[in-house]
């Protein structure tokens, strides 16, 4: 078992640092650099001050020296400041944990939901129940979290505010100073919303499996055996088809938390939720490539540590996997 991890770390390691250079590569590729954002428009700046600024800040150097020093301070810590010289990794420090909320309460939610419903409605298979969580599938998996913010946004904010005069849960941020609410409460409250959009795709595409999965469990001999010698209906379910058939669910995992994780940021962004996800938006409209990279590479890290932890989850499951 220690042989598996240790390979998959192995694994993991190059692929971290080809998405390193990806990301430097794409961001000294966009238009305009850090020196052009810290000049006004209609301002009269001369030549020299600009090369003397650029080579200040070292972005008159070549390509692979630049990426070399900018590697070896991600190393360390230190992933740069913004044009107006704050620290990105203290500003990712105060957003991380707005973030791992959002997406902690999401995956949460979106699992113990979707394999819940999944799990009913395969044993109630052709009720209503059953078609009316295929709607839930098809719409859930169709629309992107985006849009069912939007749509979220329309119907229990703008739509309720219009009919009734208060709508039923904040338009955005995570806190309101002036409510009188627990601290706690209102930021649940504010959170409220951006979670239920991320999670319904989640739940859908759990429900969509974990139905499936327990289906095709229910055909197999061993269920039909179990029933011929006469063991109790509940028994059955539990030791011989759930046991079974959530297996495949964590394989799922693998495949909807990069999912979850990307979506995040386009919910923060459409909510004005302080997090990541926000910070790097507005680091796109001011050209901040500091806080763009640093964003980008903590993506692309969580995403490989969470598929690297499913793998290892999978092998402690099914002990085949360790030995091929």
């Amino acid at each position: 078992m220690i042989r598996f991890i240790v390979r998959r770390i192995a694994i993991a390691i190059p692929i971290l640092f080809a998405v390193s250079i990806v990301t430097f590569a794409f961001a000294n590729l966009a238009p305009g650099d850090p020196v052009s954002a810290m000049i006004r428009p209609g301002s009269d700046v001369r030549p020299s001050d600009l090369a003397a600024l650029k080579e200040a800040l070292g972005l008159n150097k070549p390509f692979h020296e630049r990426y070399i020093a900018w590697l070896g301070q991600i190393l360390q810590g230190n992933f740069g400041a913004t044009v107006s010289g704050t620290s990105v990794t203290s500003l990712l420090i105060q957003r991380i944990p707005n973030t791992i909320k959002l997406i902690g309460l999401s995956a949460v939610i979106g699992v113990s939901s979707g394999v819940l419903l999944g799990v009913i409605s395969a044993f109630k298979k052709g009720s209503w129940f059953d078609n009316l969580m295929t709607a839930v599938v098809f719409l859930g998996v169709s629309l992107p979290s985006y849009l069912i913010a939007l749509i979220g946004t329309m119907v229990f904010v703008i739509g309720l505010k219009s009919i009734t005069g208060v709508g039923l849960f904040p338009s955005g941020g995570s806190a309101d100073p002036n409510s009188d609410l627990p601290r706690w409460l209102d930021e649940l409250w504010h959170l409220a919303l951006p979670v239920l959009c991320l999670s319904f795709g989640l739940t859908a595409t759990f429900l969509r499996y974990t139905r499936a999965s327990i289906l095709e469990v229910m055909r197999q001999d061993h269920v039909t055996t179990a029933r011929a010698k006469g063991l109790g209906e509940l028994l059955i379910r539990r030791r011989h088809i759930l046991r079974n058939g959530l297996l495949p669910i964590v394989t799922v995992m693998g495949v909807v938390l990069p999912l979850l994780i990307t979506g995040a940021l386009f919910i923060e962004s459409l909510f004005r939720y302080p997090g990541v996800g926000l910070l790097m938006w507005n680091a796109t409209q001011t050209r901040e490539y500091n806080i763009i990279m640093a964003v980008a590479l903590l993506v692309a890290v969580a995403i490989i540590v969470s598929n690297l932890i499913v793998d290892i989850l999978y092998a402690f499951i099914d002990p085949r996997i360790r030995y091929q």
